[in-house]
């Protein structure tokens, strides 16, 4: 399960290959985005495939023990909410909670643009903001933030993100130097040995990343938009209990 500020996502997994298996379902996000309304999207889209196990569920915000504390893009009230507590309260299976960035990466290290790759792995994510995961030689070092780094004075993401280019209408050159100015930064105090860009714009790769010159290699995410769901089920699938 994918719970995005506009829409809510959910499907089977094959965690053999990373694929889902048939059609995902998508459902509108609930407006305004409070806890319990999309709670219920969530369960609706867990009994359309009639699944009563363990299922993972991206959130977009800082998540620790299944309690969210941050929440970008959906309804604030969810800071301090024990989101596996209320979804358990509706589906008949367990819950695994994690940050949306993170559950994207997690599946482009073991089935995509990451795979088999050691060392420092930034996996980044461009949409309304910028999200970030971070691998240390395959392992991931959760809930990093670095949409929000600071870039010549304002959050990165405010500048570089996708929803940055289509809201002041910039060309694809103009957006590649200064999402190139932001990976100058993450650069200078990360040192990667690969950046993987996903998001909308990752299809579009072939306009913009050939312009960038960072030191890192930069290569678009091969998964797209399926990789917060596998990545969500592969967390939980591989969680202790």
């Amino acid at each position: 399960m994918d719970i995005g500020g506009s829409g809510i996502k959910g499907c089977l997994v094959d965690l053999e290959i990373g694929q889902l298996i048939g059609e995902r379902l998508r459902i509108e996000t609930p407006q305004p985005s409070l806890p319990d309304p999309v709670y219920g999207v969530v369960a609706k889209i867990v009994e359309s495939f009639g699944w009563s196990g363990r299922i993972g569920v991206t959130f977009p915000g800082v998540m620790k023990h299944g309690v969210a504390h941050t929440a970008a893009n959906v309804d604030k009230s969810w800071i301090g909410t024990d989101v596996d507590a209320g979804l358990e309260q509706l589906i008949p299976g367990s819950v695994v909670t994690l940050n949306d960035a993170d559950a994207a990466g997690i599946a482009e290290m073991r089935y995509g643009a990451g795979r088999d790759q050691g060392g420092v792995v930034l996996m980044l994510t461009f949409g309304t903001g910028i999200g970030s995961a971070l691998f240390v030689d395959g392992h991931l070092v959760p809930n990093t933030e670095f949409g929000h780094i600071q870039v010549d004075g304002e959050d990165g993401e405010r500048r570089a993100s996708a929803a940055a280019r289509e809201r002041e209408d910039l060309d694809y050159p103009t957006w590649a130097h200064r999402v190139d100015r932001y990976l100058d930064v993450l650069e200078a105090g990360l040192w990667p040995d690969l950046i993987i860009v996903g998001g909308g714009v990752s299809k579009k790769a072939a306009k913009w990343v050939p312009l960038l010159t960072t030191r890192t290699p930069v290569v678009p995410a091969q998964l797209q938009n399926d990789a917060g769901i596998v990545g969500a089920a592969l967390a939980a699938h591989e969680r202790d209990n």
